[in-house]
């Protein structure tokens, strides 16, 4: 897990088909040489400027690298509900604010039952760690509004939220048990923890 806190989850997308085609490839034995070139030179991420297409490859690297060889390949034989909430674990894994937004005011609406994550739900989230982290406290307001909103986007992308009625309902995954097991035998508690809601 990353020690620092960071705000660059505000540059990054969910980006499910492309980190899905990352593990293929190296699940296959591709080098990240091989993989950026393919990026870069043959544009396998779709996108015309070179620059945001290096930036976007660094970000699903960090990503695919946060996860084990195991994991990847469980991955790949997953349904989609399952690749999708890993999708989610490699990003949490590589951005600590958001593991700990998971795992302190996702999983506590859930062992509280409430049904809706608001706005003003991960606004207050923020203001307690700006008085936690200095780091934090620098953020300005339109950084926040849109960590904000990433931070509802993965939700939703994951399965983790449904848009019901323009509210957002918290719904919790029932984590496949081959990958439930393999987090526990990985150490991996907390992770199950906060995707679950279990107290």
């Amino acid at each position: 897990m990353i020690e620092k806190y960071s705000s660059g989850l505000v540059a990054e997308s969910f980006w499910f088909v492309e980190f899905k085609q990352f593990i293929k490839l190296r699940v296959e034995g591709r080098s990240w040489d091989e993989i950026k070139k393919l990026c870069l030179e043959d544009n396998l991420l779709g996108i015309s400027k070179p620059y945001r297409a290096k930036r976007i490859f660094g970000y699903l690297k960090n990503r695919v690298e946060a996860l084990d060889n195991g994991i990847l390949d469980l991955f790949l034989s997953s349904d989609l509900t399952t690749q999708k909430i890993i999708t989610l674990i490699g990003a949490a894994k590589v951005n600590r604010l958001f593991f700990e937004f998971l795992y302190e005011d996702y999983r506590e609406k859930n062992i509280l039952g409430i049904e809706v994550l608001t706005p003003s739900d991960i606004n207050i989230f923020f203001k307690k760690k700006q008085e936690q982290s200095e780091d934090i406290a620098e953020w300005t307001d339109v950084t926040l509004k849109r960590l904000r909103s990433t931070y509802m986007n993965f939700l939703v992308d994951a399965g983790l939220l449904t848009v019901v009625d323009k509210q957002r309902k918290i719904t919790p995954p029932i984590l496949d048990v081959a990958l439930e097991n393999y987090l526990k035998d990985s150490g991996e508690t907390n992770m199950v923890k906060a995707l679950t809601g279990v107290s």
